[in-house]
């Protein structure tokens, strides 16, 4: 059954209709391949139709191309194009490429150099599938892979081997197959009605009925002007179902209430990996599709062909050069419209049908030969999986959650660490949280030194990396099978509401820590596997002003359970594939790179010190001086007054993810953000001060004010931009059943060459 969403957003406008759901990634022929510090790196900047690959003549093409890449790996047959292919040009640009990894120490041939671009882009698209399946709850090893698009069949073969895919299956116009669909597709009529959110343990609406019969006389009416003589009507009621007091619906057929609950909790347990037995389900929305049918065209027979390759080529596959027979599709025969690379170790049939079926004999996934020095195409390589590792996590935590905050405004953010508590790598969310995070991680640690296999904590202290308390930190620590702690998993989330003087625990006037609600320090929430749901609700529940919705908080915080447990078991994919000693050492080579790149961005800037001074909305001064020498700079925040007796005081964790954003920004290229970058640097901070304030200081605005300025004053010191809005523009309103809490985006400021 082909999945289908019913609102969509697409570039930046949201539509309510319902469409097939697509994902893509920027790994197409035009993606740009070149080298970034010591990253062999594989878009998402594109070559695009013009200037387009080297390969294709243009004198405006300057950059390798995937493309380009192929062409030299002999993975497309350049006769066949309808104009000449350039390899000089390819082949030139390979060796310049080839001459820069000398300079750094890595000797490599062209091919190996091409070889090593291919690889990148097969982990960009492997990556990408694996984020869709697991966002859906499925294990792409138990699936079959349709390949389509004129260059699909140039890659497939190494995406299904990374990802454990053992078939691919090529329509006979796989070429052109998005056009083909396009005219062979059946008509359809999707219409919906609000379902009054009924519970499923009550008696079901009588007046559901009608509504599905005037759905489905609407959805005829609308089609019968196509309907021909051998035309099918088919017609599917659906019911949009979720639990209660969440928005993320399931689609099931509709029926007796308790099939529909079977049907929906199977469903939410395989996209969510959990369930809530007695929790009230209700229904959403009533769906109707009714779709006209038509007879299927007629594909062409299997023809007769000679069965012979037409000549050989040199083609690069697993690792090696090699002499690989060429057959042209109209012989075989086949669609002409796209090129099948069959790798190594698959075997290629062609069925009753015209369906060519491709198999990987090897019968496992692909296990990497690597080691623990550090290479240019690994050091992308796992920089795309760790940061993939976060994404997934953050798509397990967006789907599982409660609260709206996560769910729909995305404050969430997902990382990984390593087991001093170092940032590796996290995926694109929130940078406050991910600069923070470190110090929040580093002091669970520091608390817990005797944590166990299956144990689990939660902080949101702000003087132990927090930045305020909606903002709820789960730690997980992933021990090997010795019980030696590895590394770490976190996802942060900013939940509804925590306690405090007013609902959202965000309290304008707040002028110390407790009415800004509950504090979680270090607390253990899971001890060897089992949760400790009484700890953490008598924590939810203490102090002068508990958490208004402990329910709602707990079904959270079991959702950055999951999304942690969800980390724990890619990390183990990861440790099966490359072993724990590879992986290891290059979550220490990405933050290395880091270093590298942000020293050689301070090196750019002019030696000696660079002040700059500016006040928040009540007065009090933040004041910097940065002193660059040479590849090294030192921050000093002496001069910014001392705590205030309001909540714009910000936590010191708060203050170094306004540094490290800063730094990021500076190298000014796609760089993974994480510790590494703030290794070049030296921080001070004067304890006492606004920006480290003694325990039990307010904090609430901290996070989302101040933290603005403190950028607003480093990028004025560096020169890089003149102030932004300074704000986050933060509305927050509720009662005591139920909170909202929102941020409004607002002005940046200009630049040397943006206004």
């Amino acid at each position: 059954e082909v999945t289908r969403v019913f609102e969509s957003e697409i570039g930046g406008i949201r539509i309510r209709a319902p469409m097939i759901e697509l994902h893509t990634v920027a790994a197409g022929g035009g993606s740009i391949c070149t080298l970034e510090g010591k990253r062999m790196t594989v878009g998402p900047r594109s070559a695009g139709a013009d200037p387009g690959p080297l390969c294709y003549g243009s004198d405006a093409a300057g950059e390798l191309a995937l493309t380009d890449v192929s062409l030299f790996l002999g993975r497309i047959a350049a006769d066949r194009f309808p104009f000449d292919l350039d390899e000089a040009r390819v082949r030139k640009k390979l060796e310049e490429i080839t001459r820069a990894l000398a300079s750094i120490g890595v000797e490599r041939s062209p091919f190996e150099v091409a070889d090593g671009f291919l690889r990148v882009a097969v982990e960009n698209m492997a990556a990408a599938i694996q984020k869709v399946s697991v966002g859906r709850g499925h294990d792409v090893r138990t699936h079959g892979m349709v390949v389509f698009g004129g260059a699909g069949g140039q890659y497939a073969c190494l995406v299904a081997r990374r990802l454990g895919i053992r078939t691919l299956v090529f329509h006979p116009y796989a070429g052109a197959l998005s056009a083909f669909g396009m005219g062979v597709a059946n008509f359809e009529w999707h219409g919906e009605r609000d379902a009054g959110r009924v519970r499923l343990d009550e008696r079901l609406p009588e007046h559901w009925n009608e509504v599905f019969a005037e759905l489905e006389r609407a959805g005829r009416h609308a089609l019968e002007g196509d309907a021909g003589d051998d035309a099918q009507w088919h017609v599917r009621r659906r019911a949009a179902l979720r639990y209660r007091g969440t928005e993320t619906a399931l689609e099931v057929d509709f029926g007796s209430p308790a099939a529909m609950r079977v049907a929906f909790e199977s469903l939410h347990r395989r996209e969510f990996g959990y369930a809530r037995p007695g929790h009230p389900v209700e229904a959403a929305t009533l769906r109707v599709a009714v779709e006209l049918r038509s007879r299927r065209p007629e594909l062409p027979t299997v023809r007769p062909g000679s069965g012979e390759p037409e000549r050989t080529c040199l083609l690069w596959s697993g690792g090696a050069r090699l002499e690989a027979p060429v057959f042209l599709r109209e012989n075989v025969p086949l669609d002409t419209t796209g090129a099948v690379v069959v790798d190594e170790g698959f075997t290629a049939v062609r069925d009753h049908r015209d369906y060519l079926l491709l198999r990987d004999a090897s019968g496992s996934v692909e296990h990497a030969d690597a080691d623990t020095a550090v290479d240019p195409v690994l050091l992308e390589v796992f920089n795309n999986q760790f940061k993939s590792i976060a994404e997934q996590m953050g798509v397990v935590l967006q789907r599982t959650a409660m609260s709206t905050n996560i769910r729909d405004r995305l404050d969430f953010s997902c990382a990984v660490f390593d087991a001093e508590g170092g940032l590796v790598a996290n995926a694109p969310h929130i940078p406050v949280h991910l600069g923070a995070m470190s110090e929040s991680v580093r002091a669970v640690l520091d608390s817990h030194p005797d944590a166990r296999p299956g144990d689990v904590f939660a902080t949101n202290d702000p003087a132990a990396g927090g930045s305020h308390l909606p903002d709820i930190t789960v730690v997980t620590p992933v021990h090997d099978q010795h019980g030696i702690l590895r590394f770490v998993v976190a996802s942060r989330g900013h939940h509804a509401d925590v306690g405090g003087i007013t609902p959202g625990s965000m309290p304008p006037f707040s002028a110390n820590l407790d009415e800004e609600g509950v504090v979680l320090r270090s607390l253990r929430i899971v001890h060897e596997g089992v949760f400790a749901d009484e700890d953490l609700r008598s924590a939810l529940g203490s102090g002068p002003y508990p958490a208004r919705n402990p329910d709602e908080n707990v079904a959270d915080i079991q959702a950055q359970i999951a999304a942690n447990e969800k980390g724990m078991q890619l990390l183990d994919d990861l440790l099966r594939r490359y072993g724990l000693e590879v992986v290891a050492a290059y979550m220490l080579h990405i933050q290395d790179n880091a270093a590298d790149l942000t020293a050689r961005a301070i090196e750019r800037l002019p030696d000696g010190e660079h002040r700059f001074e500016d006040h928040l909305d009540d007065g009090t001064l933040i004041a910097v001086r940065i002193t660059v020498e040479g590849d090294s700079m030192e921050i000093d925040f002496t001069g910014t007054d001392a705590a205030v007796d309001n909540n714009l005081n910000a936590p010191r964790a708060v203050t170094m993810a306004a540094v490290l954003y800063c730094l990021r920004v500076l190298v000014g290229t796609p760089i993974p953000l994480n510790s590494g970058c703030l290794r070049p640097v030296t921080v001070r901070i004067p304890e006492g001060s606004l920006l480290s304030p003694d325990p039990g200081r307010a904090v609430a605005a901290g996070n989302v004010e101040t933290s603005q300025r403190i950028v607003d004053v480093l990028m004025g010191a560096l020169g890089l931009a003149a102030a932004s809005q300074g704000t986050m523009n933060n509305i927050t309103f509720g009662d005591d059943r139920s909170a909202y809490y929102e941020t409004l985006g607002g002005g940046s400021g200009a630049t040397a060459t943006r206004a």
